[in-house]
């Protein structure tokens, strides 16, 4: 007899607790996953922002998320009972947030007590430096010129003196206009940049590309394309000082589809034009014996790599400033980038840095300043 037919068939094995997934078991997978997935946005751009063009897309992440993603993820890890899952989660969670503490724009020198604003000498200078978005061509030229004198600056560093026409920025003629709302000051006019002076410009070397522009009969396409910097040496009392006005070109055309081609081909032709740009920048302010400012839109953020060589060389203005997260740019009232940055070196002082409302005329918020060289700080003269 076959002992198959009388055997009694047995039903199928059940998984047991340990193997069944509940919500308890499935939690930890789920965090961990999400950990993992920040880690491989977080971690490469530590090596590869600044050096590797595809990295100017994740770079767009606001900054701020290096610090509250893995505080939120690590919040979470208090909900995991199993002390070993935790433990080794919140591991990983606090070097995922010690990698990004440099990169979210904190200005921790605010949460300092004594940091922050100093007091200003009388003869301190007032600087104003602002993307003013196509100039008032898209404004009431009355209000944005009333806007402008309200700020009453020694110096103004502005930048996108253009208009926008058919998808093309295109040159302007304000001069008349400038002259008139401004009496008393140098204008100086590189491109798109333009920079005022309550005091003598000595000299407005060319710096970079922009050197082979200094030819009247170029073209302004050409001019503005290659003009991202505008030095000019002001004579202050006792010493110049060299104020560098700088539009760092941005890396995306948001009117293009991610989808197309054309949108990463723009990002990767973008990227060796910033390069240039920032080296030129840097080489000439590591040249300058001079106290310097140099202020403007960089469009680029505290996360990405390059701002590292200027930010070795010189000293953040935001270090003067009372706020704790300096942001400047964003759709929205709540500006979540910052994209426009003053630094600082030859002894400067920064007495005071704050990021201002634009009054609606513009998406970028100012930057405002009180500056005074020390007085050890060299003489009228020198390069």
């Amino acid at each position: 007899m076959n002992p198959a037919v009388n055997q009694v068939a047995r039903p199928a094995e059940s998984p047991g607790p340990d193997r069944a997934v509940t919500p308890r078991t499935a939690f930890p997978r789920v965090l961990a996953s999400a950990a993992a997935g920040w880690a491989l946005l977080a971690l490469p751009g530590l090596f590869l922002s600044g050096a590797w063009w595809p990295w100017l897309l994740p770079d767009l992440v606001p900054p701020l998320a290096f610090l509250a993603v893995p505080l939120a993820l690590l919040a979470l890890c208090a909900v995991v009972r199993d002390r070993v899952r935790r433990r080794r989660l919140a591991g990983a969670l606090a070097v995922l947030l010690l990698a990004g503490a440099g990169r979210a724009g904190v200005n921790w020198g605010a949460l300092v007590p004594g940091g922050g604003p100093t007091r200003a000498p009388a003869t301190a200078l007032r600087v104003f430096s602002w993307n003013t978005l196509y100039w008032d061509t898209t404004d009431d030229p009355a209000a944005f010129h009333r806007f402008l004198r309200a700020k009453d600056a020694d110096v103004y560093l502005l930048q996108e003196y253009l208009a926008r026409e058919d998808g093309k920025h295109t040159e302007i003629d304000r001069s008349a206009a400038l002259r008139a709302a401004f009496p008393g000051y140098e204008v100086v006019v590189r491109g798109e940049l333009v920079t005022l002076s309550r005091f003598p410009v000595v000299a407005a070397p060319a710096v970079g590309p922009g050197q082979a522009t200094d030819d009247r009969s170029v073209p302004w396409r050409e001019r503005f394309e290659r003009n991202k910097v505008l030095r000019t040496d002001i004579a202050l009392p006792g010493t110049v000082v060299s104020f560098y006005n700088v539009h760092v070109p941005v890396q995306l055309d948001v009117e293009r589809s991610p989808l197309s081609g054309d949108f990463y081909r723009v990002v990767r032709d973008t990227d060796p034009v910033r390069k240039e740009h920032y080296a030129a920048l840097l080489a000439d302010v590591r040249a300058n014996p001079r106290p310097l400012l140099v202020s403007g839109d960089f469009n680029t953020t505290p996360a990405m790599g390059d701002l590292d060589g200027l930010r070795g060389a010189l000293a953040d203005a935001a270090a003067a400033s009372d706020e704790v997260l300096p942001v400047s740019w964003g759709p929205g009232p709540l500006p979540l980038w910052r994209l426009d940055w003053t630094f600082t070196g030859g002894a400067l002082r920064v007495h005071r840095y704050a990021l201002t409302d634009p009054g609606g005329l513009s998406d970028h918020r100012g930057q405002e300043l009180l500056v005074s060289p020390a007085p050890t700080a060299g003489r009228v003269g020198g390069r």
